[in-house]
């Protein structure tokens, strides 16, 4: 092992960095749909050997070290993002003879501006580098610093955390409900870097022993928390069918198919059942009726003769609004009667860049860019997300597309809420990494939130989740059919009384507390 690190940390130039893209591009692998959490042990021990290699990089001068740790934490996370992000581009295939140029800036541009986020981890951890523990302490407060920004830079996309590669299944999901992403982030790191440590000329065995405890206390709050989850009187189960058309992105907005596809989702809608198993709520995906409503009052009636009175749907549609002598369109989740009047609705809050908003728009249109999604115009956002109520008082939080990958965005809308509805279309990445992703991020939320989720998707993955992130029903990826199920709303009690984001915070200044003690007491026994 010793000899392994010595040869690791002895790498520079272009074999460092290639080495650190691999080692990145090897973690993406504890990641859905693969969920190999061991390719973590492997990857971050190799990026810490590399690591203590470019600390001899000073020598340079000045920035020499803080160049050498920025470019390794950089390339680690280059590594990562292309390997667990690819298929974005699929998104741009859809209509490839419009955007397959930008194919390039999807697979491998956006990875570089978020291993920016990566190299920034790095080159603050080199604040604290010692020897031994300090180290991994330093590697672990710097990346849960980092992926807390993440949520917020410059629109946030806190995709793929490192954090979700230490809960695979429900079980590792339960320390989300005390920390959130971002303490688990840290604590992931930590674990990950502990094997660093046998190589040490003097292993460090606190460090293996502190590894080993936050372990053991990760899965064994796990095990607990679910094993005293109290099953739900049926009386209180909302029976609720989701609609999983899996129509083909390149025909959705195509005028000529509209019909066709509307009738679609009329006739999973009517589905079978009697009259008495039939559902109180009807769920359709993102976008998924091809035209206005308010402008449609067939479309509505047609609605109102595939739903029984006493049904609900929430379904994905275009609001428009009219104001200010301008028309402005949201991307909404609509709540429609059963006898076809529309309730309510509520707009998406936090919109795509480049996908259904043009950031400088007036500018990048000049240069002849234009967005993904072929609506009239971009979509404007919310102020904020706001709650529905069904016709039986139930409190529903939307939450449409990538909205549901924002833990602070998501704990602070779900305050009173009964139940979350995500809706997506997540046909634009065909059958790749991408709906596995997404899926789970939504199971963490649930988790979180300690509420229910309904979750329906144009091509999949849609699911009943429970609020300890347990699977009650989904349907496959690409499957077309509907899901008939039950959910019982109502929120579980946090464990805690902060927030999970903020003891995720808690959890990074400790590891940052005990990388300075460590350095100090280096320090001081330099004297």
């Amino acid at each position: 092992m010793e000899r392994l690190a010595g040869r690791v940390m002895l790498l520079w130039g272009w074999r460092r960095a290639a080495t650190a893209c691999a080692a990145g591009a090897f973690l993406a692998l504890a990641q859905a749909p693969f969920d190999f959490p061991a390719a973590g042990f492997v990857s971050f021990t190799i990026l810490v050997w590399l690591l203590d290699g470019a600390t001899g990089d000073a020598a340079r001068g000045r920035l020499g070290g803080w160049r050498a740790f920025f470019g390794t934490g950089w390339w680690f996370g280059f590594g990562y993002f292309v390997a667990g992000l690819w298929w974005l581009g699929n998104a741009l295939l859809v209509e490839a003879e419009n955007f397959a140029w930008a194919l390039p800036f999807a697979v491998f541009g956006l990875p570089a501006l978020l291993a920016l986020f990566h190299g920034f981890a790095a080159a603050l951890a080199r604040l604290f580098w010692t020897d031994g523990l300090g180290r991994i302490a330093a590697l672990a407060a710097a990346f849960g610093i980092i992926e807390w920004l993440r949520e917020f830079v410059l629109t946030g996309f806190p995709w793929n955390a490192i954090g979700l590669a230490a809960m695979p299944t429900p079980v590792l999901m339960q320390s989300a409900v005390l920390v959130g992403v971002t303490g688990m982030s840290a604590v992931a790191v930590f674990v990950f870097s502990a094997p660093a440590l046998i190589a040490d000329p003097r292993p460090r065995r606190a460090g293996l022993a502190i590894a080993a405890i936050l372990v053991a206390l990760h899965a064994g709050f796990g095990f607990w928390r679910t094993g005293e989850a109290q099953p739900v009187p049926p009386e209180r189960n909302l029976k609720v069918r989701l609609v999983q058309p899996s129509i083909d992105q390149s025909s959705k907005w195509d005028t000529e198919e509209r019909r066709r596809i509307f009738d679609v989702h009329l006739d999973l809608t009517r589905g079978p059942g009697e009259a008495d198993e039939r559902a109180d709520l009807v769920v359709w995906p993102e976008t998924s009726v091809p035209y206005l409503l308010t402008e449609r009052p067939d479309a509505l009636q047609a609605i109102a003769d595939a739903l029984d009175d006493e049904q609900t749907l929430l379904v994905g549609a275009v609001r428009a609004e009219q104001g200010a002598g301008q028309t402005r369109y949201y991307n909404s989740l609509t709540m429609v009667s059963g006898d076809g009047e529309i309730l309510d609705a509520a707009d998406k809050a936090h919109l795509v860049p480049f996908g259904e908003y043009l950031p400088l728009e007036p500018l990048l249109e000049r240069l002849g860019l234009r967005r993904i999604v072929a609506t009239p115009v971009s979509f404007s956002a919310s102020p904020a997300p706001r709650q529905l109520t069904l016709p039986d008082e139930t409190r529903i939080l939307p939450l449409i597309c990538y909205e549901v990958i924002f833990p602070a965005e998501v704990d602070a809308a779900a305050r009173g809420a009964d139940l979350i509805v995500n809706v997506t279309n997540d046909a634009w990445y065909g059958n790749t990494p991408g709906p596995y992703q997404h899926f789970r991020q939504a199971q963490i939320r649930a988790v979180e939130t300690g509420l229910p989720l309904v979750r329906a998707a144009n091509n999949g993955i849609s699911g009943l989740v429970d609020p300890y992130g347990r699977i009650v029903d989904a349907l496959a990826l690409n499957g077309v059919g509907t899901l008939d199920g039950e959910i019982a709303p109502g929120a579980v009690a946090r464990p805690l009384p902060l927030a999970p984001g903020l003891a995720g915070l808690g959890v990074i200044a400790a590891f940052a507390a005990l990388a300075l003690a460590l350095q100090v007491r280096q320090w001081l026994g330099r004297q």
